[in-house]
Formats: C-alpha cells, sequence, structure tokens
C-alpha cells in the first residue's frame, strides 16, 4: 500500500547497540516493502534500504554499566533519549524491545504497532553445563535482571549471582573467557544476531517465565502523526500487539519497575488469550503466581485482573513500595 504522506526520508530512532540496529533494520524493510506495494526486497547488507535513515542515540542506560538499572532509575533509562528524539521532530518513529518500554510512555507517544513475536523463552549460555540443573552448587551466573536473578535462585537457591551488563557481545565474551560460570540471554536477541548457536538451549516458559514484552519489537510514534501510524500498522501484527497489551496492563497495576522481579507471558490463539504472572522477591523465596484466560477483545481488562489479583495476595516483602512508599 502506498503511502504518499509518509515523510522522506523516514528518519527512525534507535540504540546503537548490535541487536538494536538489528532490529531497526529490520522495521525498515518492513516499512520500505509496505511503501512500495507490498513487494519483497531482500534485505542488503547492514545498510537501511532507500529512503529510510536509521539514527543511532545513545542512551543513559547504554552509558551505566557499573551497576544494576534498578540503582539507577529503571527502564526509562533506555527510552528518554528516544522520546526526546521523537517529541521534538528529530525522528519519526522510535524502535526499541518491548521489555525495555517503561510502564508509561511520555504524553503524546505511543505503541503503534508491533513486529510478529520471536522466541519469548530465555536462553541459558554456559561453557560448564549444558542446563541450569547441571550447573555446579556454588557456581556463579552473571545478570543484570532481578526477574532472571529471582527466578534461577527459586530453581537452584545454591547458586551464586553477580552483575552482568553490556550488550549481548560483551556478555558472551565474559562466559568465554572464564569470568563467570553461566548467564542467561533472550533467545530472541541470539536470534535476531545470527548467534543461535552460542545457546546451551532454552529454558521452557514453565521453568521460567519472561519478562513482560519479551521477544518483542515495538514501535513507537506520536500520537498525532497519523501518517506515520497509519504507516506502522500495515506492518503490525495483530496478535502480538493483543499480547502485549495484556503484558503491559498487567505491569502496569503493579506499578512494576526494573526494580521488581516480575514476569508476565501472553498467548494469543485467534480470539482467545491466555495469560500467566508471576510477582518473585528478589531472592527468589517468595511467589504470587497467577493465570487468566478469556477473549482476546478482553487483553487490557484481562491482564488488569491478574495485576489485582497480585496485589491482593502479595505481602509487603514482595512489594515494599506498596507498604511504605515508593523508593
Amino acid at each position: 500500500m502506498s503511502s504518499p504522506e509518509a515523510p522522506v526520508p523516514l528518519v527512525i530512532g534507535t540504540r546503537g547497540s548490535p541487536l538494536a540496529l538489528a532490529q531497526a533494520r529490520q522495521v525498515a524493510w518492513r516499512l520500505f516493502e509496505a511503501l512500495n506495494g507490498g513487494a519483497q526486497h531482500a534485505q542488503t547488507g547492514e545498510e537501511a534500504p532507500e529512503g529510510i535513515v536509521i539514527a543511532a542515540i545513545k542512551t543513559t542506560g547504554d552509558l551505566i554499566l557499573d551497576r544494576a538499572l534498578s540503582e539507577a532509575g529503571g527502564k526509562g533509562l533506555f527510552t528518554r533519549e528516544l522520546d526526546a528524539a521523537l517529541l521534538d521532530g528529530r525522528t519519526h518513529l522510535a524502535v526499541h524491545s518491548a521489555k525495555d518500554l517503561p510502564t508509561e510512555l511520555p504524553d503524546g507517544l505511543v505503541i503503534a504497532g508491533c513486529l510478529p513475536r520471536e522466541d519469548v523463552r530465555d536462553a541459558f549460555i554456559s561453557l560448564r553445563a549444558s542446563s541450569l540443573a547441571d550447573l555446579p552448587a556454588g557456581a556463579v551466573v552473571g545478570t543484570a535482571s532481578l526477574r532472571r536473578q529471582a527466578q534461577v535462585l527459586r530453581l537452584r537457591p545454591d547458586l551464586r549471582i553477580t552483575l552482568l551488563r553490556g550488550n549481548v557481545g560483551t556478555r558472551l565474551r565474559r562466559i568465554e573467557a572464564g569470568e563467570i560460570d553461566a548467564t542467561l540471554l533472550a533467545m530472541a536477541g541470539l536470534n535476531r544476531l545470527g548467534l543461535t548457536h552460542k545457546a546451551a538451549g532454552p529454558i521452557p516458559v514453565e521453568a521460567m517465565l519472561p519478562a513482560i514484552g519479551q521477544g518483542a519489537i515495538a514501535i513507537v510514534t506520536r500520537a498525532e502523526d497519523d501518517a506515520v501510524r497509519a504507516l506502522v500498522s500495515a506492518i503490525a501484527d495483530r496478535p502480538t500487539g493483543i499480547a502485549l497489551e495484556a503484558e503491559r496492563a498487567f505491569l502496569r497495576v503493579l506499578d512494576g519497575s526494573c526494580r521488581t522481579p516480575i514476569a508476565g507471558y501472553a498467548r494469543v490463539d485467534g480470539d482467545r488469550i491466555d495469560f500467566s504472572g508471576l510477582l518473585l522477591s528478589e531472592d527468589g523465596r517468595e511467589t504470587v503466581a497467577v493465570t487468566r484466560a478469556g477473549s482476546a477483545a478482553d487483553a487490557r481488562a484481562l491482564g488488569e485482573d491478574a495485576g489485582r489479583e497480585v496485589l491482593a495476595r502479595a505481602g509487603p516483602g514482595l512489594l515494599p513500595h506498596r507498604a511504605g512508599g515508593k523508593d
């Protein structure tokens, strides 16, 4: 479908990591095809297609490598500069890993659509063991995710957790150098970078529930930019958008951030949706798990209802900011 109203060049904002750029290129080529009547075009190298510019923007989160994001301000650290570029008109859309998006977007910005979801599972990566269960007692697992930390300790309380920040390549190099015994990464990221072979194997969702939005690429635009929103809608995947709506509604009710170990995954099959949610203490000893099933048309309400059940069942140890003020 031709879209003469779409700006030329169309400028896509993204973080500058290899994974972020790969995701932005994927969006760029799908948009290019939509602008050219849906004709399939072979992606060439690492360049954006004609008429589309990919602008790599350094974010605060990319600069903080010495501590967990939970100690530095949370998920918004990966999106603030991209939001600013959108709002002041330097870019027309921004491409994000959906799991990096904060619970609430700034006024004037919306998630205009998502690409079809990739593998949602976490990947186990180690040169010492083929699975989490096979790691020796006291082995060191590196991660910056409280969600992964809590679920690892829930399964293996005998393991030690250490901070591991950086992009995918940096984390893999630290494994290869023998600095840590194992780490966990998103299978989706490894697949998109052609690094699937680096995983010892995926961890089943039943054993480790993914992050909200894991595996999904979200496209954010200005709410008032009708031309760009229409273009994004032409490449948007409906089931992924519905699943993300349920998951983010669950997160919003819990007021979740990087400072709270929260996991959630919605599966959409036609007009039906199934949701599983989980809240954990940082050491994995306390948990509240919920499930919901219903109509895909009620995705947001279903996610909110699941979140309210967690709030009702969670003690102050699981949601300390609810008990004594938000930190």
